[in-house]
């Protein structure tokens, strides 16, 4: 059985991996996919510290980010469709139709 430390350091990897791909890709699908990364290195530690205190309040906390998560991806997938029918491209620098 792996303990507290396991899942901190499987966490933390997680999450920094997710932190490098949002910040240094320019393809907006693979943002969205970073940002994903990043709120399951979260839920896995909140699951991990709501497991070792026989607490169900992190576990409940994770069900909040997945809906929040769901509606990310929902709303950031529906803006991006509009925005590839518009500029043709993913890549985030070709993004300047949002200006005025």
């Amino acid at each position: 059985m792996a303990g507290i430390n396991e899942y901190i350091i499987l966490s933390c990897i997680l999450f920094g991996l997710g932190t490098i791909g949002f910040l240094t890709r320019r393809n907006a699908l693979i943002l969205f996919m970073s940002v994903e990364l990043m709120l399951n290195s979260i839920n896995l530690m909140l699951v991990a510290f709501s497991q070792t205190r026989a607490d169900m309040g992190g576990q409940v906390m994770v069900l909040f980010i997945f809906a929040v998560a769901a509606a990310e991806v929902a709303v950031g997938l529906a803006i991006l469709i509009c925005l590839f029918k518009h500029a043709r491209s993913v890549d985030i620098n070709k993004f300047n139709v949002l200006k005025w």
